[in-house]
């Protein structure tokens, strides 16, 4: 274990700029009472970056950096979508006012030469006006859910948290079998106390796409089940330790695909 903590330890370099995840980690850290000292050491980084990183999410509630300035970045991918969306149901007269529209429906400040140049990525040709559903392909069926794509772990929750400024966020760290705790945002301080989720065995799914939480990078997601009325962490079956693998009868293993 001790090995494995170091391989993964030296991928977060002292020289190189830090990932959001790497961000995401210290200010998890902090929230569960780590020190500035510890942290440093845990994760091989200098004080310096984590105070840095700390002194940051205090001030500003983000981890990540602002936009630097020059040529703006194209569209996001769910921007891009609602590109699509406008231009194929609206069928507008003009470049100009496919743009407005556009911004209306996503909040996105672009120039019509942007939108003219993703429109044209994306397939779109000739005028604005004769855009549309492209006739005659086949409708393409549904595809089933594979849950082999997914990653569901045994976790034990180490510790856990209220996120300050908030009613419901629990931030926790959650070993999963791995060198050091995976940080999770999970809005559950409703429906659980904070003396249930101590030392708690979970299950998480692990390789959902990191999505920033009030500044925090959330690692991993805990699953749960509800009803209209109730909700309920799930439970591992007993004897379960951290880092076994969920698996599903009939259904090959392909853990390393990210959903």
């Amino acid at each position: 274990m001790q090995k494995q903590s170091a391989n993964i330890c030296s991928t977060m370099g002292r020289s190189e700029e830090l990932s959001e995840f790497q961000r995401g980690t210290v200010v998890g850290c902090y929230l569960c009472k780590k020190s500035v000292r510890e942290i440093s050491a845990m994760l091989n980084l200098p004080r310096s970056t984590v105070s840095a990183v700390i002194l940051k999410w205090k001030r500003g509630g983000i981890t990540t950096a602002l936009p630097r300035s020059g040529r703006p970045h194209k569209l996001k991918e769910e921007d891009r979508q609602v590109l699509e969306r406008v231009a194929l149901e609206k069928c507008l007269p003009s470049i100009k006012a496919l743009t407005a529209e556009f911004q209306s429906a996503s909040g996105a400040s672009v120039s019509s030469t942007t939108v003219r140049r993703e429109l044209h990525e994306m397939g779109f040709r000739g005028r604005v006006s004769s855009y549309g559903k492209p006739k005659g392909v086949p409708k393409v069926a549904k595809k089933q859910v594979d849950v082999s794509r997914l990653d569901l772990r045994i976790g034990r929750v180490v510790t856990v948290q209220q996120l300050p400024d908030t009613d419901g966020l629990f931030v926790e760290q959650i070993d999963v079998g791995e060198a050091f705790p995976r940080t999770v945002v999970s809005e559950l301080s409703q429906h659980v106390p904070v003396e249930q989720m101590q030392n708690r065995m979970v299950v998480l799914l692990c390789n959902e796409r990191p999505v920033e939480t009030r500044g925090i990078v959330n690692q991993a997601m805990l699953m749960c089940a509800s009803s209209q009325d109730k909700l309920e962490i799930l439970d591992p079956p007993n004897g379960a330790i951290p880092g076994d693998r969920v698996t599903f009868q009939g259904f090959p293993v392909l853990w390393s695909l990210s959903i």
